[in-house]
């Protein structure tokens, strides 16, 4: 994980997130692109005046966060940009090649019933890399523990682990692995792949009604330092495939959430 992209949004939130991906690079010795995306709707005439305006106040915000982040001797690059947030996001990640994503949980959104806003929830939906989600106010520490949650035990797209096993390998982490049977479970989910069973220190076996009430009832047992999941239309994330959104009561993390990439 050599080089991380971290998308800012509120400053309030984009002050601890950044600080977090900081102290993160200080372990992984990784490079730090952070980037304020803006865009602008209106009459083509006015188009001109109010891109000027919105570059300033972008580049000013940006200014103000990295003014208030201690960067250590961490290289950090920050660009402005204009465009779609999202697409403007995964465009640049796969530019420069980027390992890994951190982002806010709620970028905007001042719904308090909301864990993960439009601008992360959309990056989750659309982006194959994967994403570190951080908390408001979380405070960067070692990661010693990790929780996998997973509903099915199949795995059909190739390297969907890596960015775990690399977390494993730079903090010398143990992982957890919480393989939940739900109702919707089939018979080819119950069959753990191999791949699993090699990462996985401890495997937990439990029947919840989802995959989230099964990570509540085992979260204080296991005490992780991140919780681990894997993106699929079935499972975590599948209001994202509705809304870019994730409410609360369908899931929320209090520790930084690696999401990686699973089916489409």
């Amino acid at each position: 994980m050599k080089t991380i992209l971290v998308p800012l949004g509120n400053s309030d939130k984009a002050i601890s997130t950044l600080q977090y991906a900081v102290d993160f690079a200080s372990v992984t010795n990784a490079k730090i692109y952070v980037i304020q995306v803006y865009s602008s709707i209106g009459p083509a005439y006015a188009m001109k005046k109010m891109d000027s305006v919105l570059e300033k106040d972008s580049k000013e915000d940006l200014a103000f966060v990295l003014s208030k982040v201690d960067v250590k001797n961490i290289e950090i690059v920050s660009k402005t940009i204009k465009g779609q947030v999202t697409d403007s996001i995964s465009r640049i990640a796969k530019q420069l090649n980027v390992d890994l994503i951190i982002a806010s949980a709620k970028n905007i959104s001042v719904d308090s019933s909301v864990y993960l806003g439009a601008i992360t929830g959309g990056l989750v939906k659309h982006t194959d890399l994967p994403i570190l989600i951080i908390p408001k106010g979380y405070v960067y520490k070692p990661i010693h523990t990790i929780l996998l949650g997973l509903r099915s035990g199949m795995i059909k797209r190739l390297n969907v682990l890596s960015p775990l096993q690399d977390f494993v390998k730079i903090f010398n982490a143990k992982v957890n692995l919480l393989h939940v049977t739900t109702p919707n479970n089939t018979e080819e989910d119950a069959i753990l792949n191999s791949e699993f069973s090699t990462i996985a220190e401890h495997i937990i076996n439990s029947e919840n009604a989802t995959v989230f009430q099964g990570v509540l009832e085992h979260l204080k047992e296991v005490n992780p330092d991140m919780l681990c999941v894997i993106r699929r239309k079935r499972g975590f994330f599948s209001r994202l495939w509705e809304d870019n959104r994730i409410k609360k009561v369908d899931f929320e993390s209090r520790i930084p959430l690696l999401v990686l990439k699973g089916n489409l």
